[in-house]
């Protein structure tokens, strides 16, 4: 090992944040999603909802209502998403929070997707936010799709309470969670005849005050399912060129900023993908590779991120469809290694800039998915080798790192001994001699922040390198 220098991670010139569990899918753990994937996201999207003034509250909305007679996926007194258990009276101990701090130990930042009776009161807010301080640099976007009418908060009040609503929560959660930003998922500019985004009148306020403008684009989607199959002769379904989508989605971040004074703030995509019950899986690539496609060869670069709608899909959303048989298997579908390819290219990716020689030891700094200190190894390969492999041992055994090499990341979770590195090796084979890059990263352990070390504390985590681990190479056979 030679010449330890400090690396930066640096936002992607277009991030990608990934979609994990929602009323179509149950949440698949970061390890297998990584090891499918080979890299960490910027964000990882988790969809809950809160609704604590109903009477069947906390229990999910098809198990409360079990007997209701359903044709459609909204159509239970509250949204069918799994219950968020925190909040005043409630637990930590559960969902999201278990999920959120897989998610974080994993590199990635959160991204908590809420929807909220209007008409909880402010002490509910508060202690929503109270609950989310130790989770860093995480978004939360709340009442998406708010320009709709499908989702109950939607049935509950009219737009401009649901707006009021988000205005009012936002500045809540700056008070109590700073280290929160808030994101306004609404319809944008849908009406090409006009430059107005849908509900505009009710809306400007909530587009000024946000952090981050959103919009949710599908280039198909079956919203029938579960209850009517797609067919020709049908009508729950819809197909868009990915030109059209791409551009009403740029005249609504146009139409955002004009509403802000000219004021740029960062614009997603909250969920995007082309519906596999549409399209069939192949047609499914062609559309998504495409939009891509759009998005990297545009030079206003006025995209800042689009989240995959989504890993794991009881339908054809997914980059796996759940296995019928058995929910914690997923058969994967030709997506997943057109996405693994996509989500490989530079642009879609975060940058690593080297910042200087480093010594041990070295405090590593995790500020989240665009903004983290790591540490750079150089190896001495003589070529592609038989073994790659880490070993762990005194402190860092209980260290919490991710690890990429040759192009491919890997978690290493306390406790560990021992990582495997030869996989960054399966597919990308080294030329012949040269050296190699290791990057090590310290996210937090527990998934959260510790309100210990500072006062930017909520911001950032912080780990001390003292050592390195162990690393063994051999380039032939043992025998």
């Amino acid at each position: 090992m030679k010449n330890l220098t400090g690396v930066l991670l640096t936002p992607a010139k277009c991030a990608v944040d990934l979609g994990d569990g929602s009323e179509r899918g149950l949440y698949v753990n970061q390890d297998y999603i990584l090891q499918k994937l080979h890299r960490p996201h910027r964000g990882v999207n988790l969809m809950y909802c809160y609704y604590p003034l109903d009477e069947a509250w906390p229990q999910r909305a098809q198990d409360a209502y079990a007997d209701r007679e359903v044709s459609f996926a909204w159509d239970y007194p509250y949204d069918n998403y799994f219950p968020y258990l925190g909040g005043q009276g409630g637990s930590r101990e559960g969902e999201p929070f278990t999920c959120m701090r897989d998610v974080r130990r994993h590199g990635q930042d959160v991204v908590l997707t809420l929807t909220c009776d209007p008409h909880v009161d402010e002490e509910k807010i508060i202690a929503i936010a109270k609950d989310l301080r130790t989770f860093g640099r995480m978004m939360l976007r709340l009442n998406h799709e708010a320009t709709g009418d499908w989702f109950s908060f939607n049935k509950r009040a009219s737009y401009q309470e649901v707006a009021d609503f988000f205005v009012k929560f936002h500045k809540i959660v700056k008070e109590y969670a700073p280290n929160v930003k808030t994101i306004l998922c609404i319809g944008g500019t849908e009406d090409p005849n006009s430059p107005k985004i849908s509900k505009e009148e009710e809306f400007a306020e909530a587009v000024r005050t946000t952090d981050i403008w959103s919009v949710d684009q599908y280039l198909a989607l079956n919203w029938g399912w579960p209850y009517e199959v797609a067919e020709k002769d049908n009508s729950q379904h819809k197909r868009t060129d990915e030109g059209s989508i791409y551009e009403m989605t740029k005249r609504s971040c146009k139409r955002y900023q004009e509403l802000c004074g000219g004021q740029k703030k960062p614009m997603l995509m909250s969920e995007m993908n082309a519906d596999g019950d549409v399209t069939g899986p192949f047609e499914q690539v062609k559309m998504v590779q495409e939009f891509c496609r759009l998005i990297k060869e545009d030079p206003d670069r006025w995209l800042d991120g689009f989240t995959f709608y989504q890993f794991r899909d009881d339908g054809r959303l997914g980059l796996e469809i759940t296995d019928p048989n058995n929910p914690d298997v997923g058969i994967e579908q030709p997506i997943l290694a057109a996405y693994r390819d996509i989500i490989k290219d530079d642009f879609f990716r975060p940058g690593m800039k080297e910042t200087g020689e480093k010594k041990l030891p070295v405090t590593l700094r995790w500020g989240g998915a665009e903004d983290a200190e790591g540490l750079c190894v150089e190896l001495e390969m003589e070529g592609n080798p038989v073994f790659a492999e880490a070993n762990f041992e005194g402190a860092l055994k209980e260290a919490n790192l991710m690890l990429e090499i040759n192009g491919r990341w890997f978690y290493k979770a306390p406790g560990v001994t021992f990582v495997d590195f030869m996989p960054a090796f399966f597919e990308q084979n080294l030329p012949g001699p040269c050296r190699v890059k290791l990057h090590i990263f310290a996210p937090p352990a527990t998934g959260e922040n510790d309100p210990s070390q500072g006062e930017d504390w909520q911001e950032n985590y912080y780990y001390t390198l003292t050592e390195l681990p162990d690393i063994r190479l051999r380039f032939e056979p043992v025998m």
